[in-house]
């Protein structure tokens, strides 16, 4: 058999005609380099709840494979699946350590929410929402998670460091943050010089001049397979979050997630150039679907909400562009089961140049906003600041979505208000309020 045939026929083509197995074999890599953090922040972060934090780590690496892969060859797309950052947060701070929720209870109301979610994109509701939504907010919303993640990676480095008066401020240029600036540097030159896997090749660079510094050690084994999963796989407490009480961390979880996916996939897929020539995306409601049922998937194995990941745009910028990037980084998150070693040893200074790039590549979205026109141009000023500034893509959305309705209603234009944007503003209203 002709595994490079074979494989073509399955994945389709790209935009260009072809498929390059072995680009797409290294958007699959880059992207899992990019977002690989998560398998120890989201540990670190859930362990605070009082969860096993070795089994955390091997949790995050199965939900995050197995809804990766399933991603890449149900819908075809170049897009990463993993529990979300933020959603974490609020799962384990504010449900569990502030409120008092069990965190089997806590996971119960993460799956109601996937649950809600997928009967919401059955009845074609999350497609109506993306679809009402201005072609100007949905490229803001591409340029203010394109600089949400260049913030992320500029902090990852060490560039930008907290600052108690300011907030934040430029960081001291220490070896890490000048091993990080060249292996960007390697990105940039590689970039222009068109040699695809940039983004990976400046992550390995900066890898390398890391371990050569002695900033990073070698593990001492290559592989481990010391890792359980049963203190917390299959605890989910479904029957204590179905309670009145927890109606309102059910329904920010909801909007949360909502936006945060809507966003990230909107972004992702004019990236990806997975968008008609009317501006709709043909894979949404499937891509929907599959954010919802990973949520409940996550929950049930014992992990926050699973969601579509914002990083997938490193791989997208390296050449992806089919679904077999998703089962390459699906398979890769599956190995980490065995390599966490080998893993630990890539530093935030290589994969934070990585996140860099990608902000700059989706700032190109930009120039397809009308500026030059107040009634769109700030609304999707808002979201793109916020966005960024407020670390927050549902809170970014809500105020561009608010704004761009008070706008036309001061107007007058009641007519260029569907439905379905009064019900997303009632919805933003709500988290506000909630």
């Amino acid at each position: 058999m002709n595994h490079p045939n074979w494989i073509q026929k399955f994945f389709g083509k790209n935009e260009n005609g072809t498929l390059s197995i072995s680009t797409e074999i290294i958007a699959g890599i880059t992207t899992f380099l990019t977002m690989a953090y998560i398998i120890f922040v989201n540990a670190g972060i859930l362990s605070s709840a009082g969860m096993d934090k070795t089994a955390l780590i091997a949790i995050t690496c199965l939900v995050s494979g197995i809804s990766t892969i399933v991603t890449g060859l149900v819908a075809n797309a170049p897009i990463a699946m993993a529990p979300g950052m933020g959603l974490n947060a609020f799962f384990a701070y504010t449900l569990v350590l502030n409120q008092g929720v069990p965190w089997t209870v806590a996971l119960g109301i993460v799956f109601i929410s996937g649950l809600v979610f997928l009967i919401l994109t059955w009845v074609g509701f999350r497609k109506k929402l993306v679809e009402a939504i201005p072609s100007d907010l949905l490229n803001a919303i591409a340029v203010g998670i394109g600089i949400f993640i260049a913030f992320i990676g500029l902090q990852n480095l060490g560039l930008v460091v907290n600052n108690d008066v300011t907030l934040v401020a430029g960081g001291a240029l220490k070896r890490p943050v000048l091993i990080g600036l060249a292996g960007l540097l390697c990105m940039i030159l590689l970039e222009i010089k068109k040699i695809k896997g940039s983004l990976l090749i400046g992550i390995l660079v900066s890898t390398v001049l890391s371990v050569i510094a002695g900033d990073t050690t070698l593990p001492k084994q290559v592989a481990s397979l010391d890792l359980q999963i049963s203190p917390i796989f299959g605890k989910i407490d479904i029957l204590g979050a179905l309670k009145f009480g927890f109606l309102a961390p059910i329904f920010t979880l909801m909007f949360m997630d909502l936006f945060d996916s809507i966003g990230s996939l909107v972004g992702l897929a004019h990236e990806a150039n997975m968008v008609d020539k009317n501006g709709k995306i043909p894979k949404l409601d499937r891509l929907l679907s599959l954010d919802a049922a990973a949520t409940m998937f996550g929950a049930v194995c014992g992990t926050s909400t699973t969601t579509t990941y914002i990083e997938s745009a490193s791989g997208i910028e390296s050449g992806g562009r089919t679904g077999l990037t998703s089962v390459v980084t699906g398979l890769f998150f599956i190995l980490a089961l065995i390599f966490v070693p080998v893993l630990t040893i890539v530093p935030a200074c290589a994969t934070a140049p990585a996140l860099i790039m990608v902000g700059f590549f989706m700032m190109r979205n930009i120039t397809r906003i009308d500026f030059k026109n107040p009634a769109i141009g700030f609304p999707s000023f808002l979201v793109i600041i916020l966005i960024a500034l407020s670390y927050s893509i549902s809170t970014g959305l809500a105020f561009g979505f608010l704004s761009y309705t008070l706008i036309k209603v001061f107007q007058g234009k009641f007519k260029e208000i569907s439905l379905t944007l009064w019900l997303i503003n009632i919805l933003c209203l709500a988290f506000f309020l909630v």
